[in-house]
């Protein structure tokens, strides 16, 4: 099925984290590759045409170019192999959640941003605005 009106594997991403700060907003760099996979594999299930294809890398290359950008680090890594307040948490959704604690910053003073029901759950959990 192609879908040329422009709503795109980007916007159907189920794991898109940002965090708002004081109107800065960062994500974990693991969220671009999953965006950008997404596209390749909405792409090649006949879900995107060349329109939308292109429509989604752009809101992809604009997206990434508000944010900053949080880097999997190894204390990032560490922290994703520990527990989280409500598991199972698949790894890829633990290494979204991992650099939050990272920011320097109160659990008050940000607001996680997803639509994947277990990043929303263990963010509430640490103490995060959910949105």
């Amino acid at each position: 099925m192609n879908d040329s009106r422009g709503d795109h594997a980007l916007s159907r991403k189920q794991c898109v984290i940002a965090t708002a700060h004081q109107g800065v907003v960062a994500t974990s760099a693991l969220t671009l590759a999953e965006a950008a996979r997404g596209i390749v594999r909405a792409k090649a299930a006949g879900h995107l045409n060349d329109a939308a294809e292109r429509a989604a890398y752009r809101d992809l290359r604009t997206f990434q170019r508000r944010c900053t950008m949080l880097r999997v680090t190894r204390a990032v890594l560490n922290r994703a192999g520990r527990p989280f307040p409500v598991e199972p948490v698949r790894t890829l959704d633990a290494i979204h959640l991992a650099p939050l604690e990272t920011l320097g910053d109160t659990p008050q003073l940000i607001t996680v941003v997803t639509r994947d029901s277990r990043v929303r759950e263990n963010a509430r959990a640490l103490g995060y605005a959910v949105a």
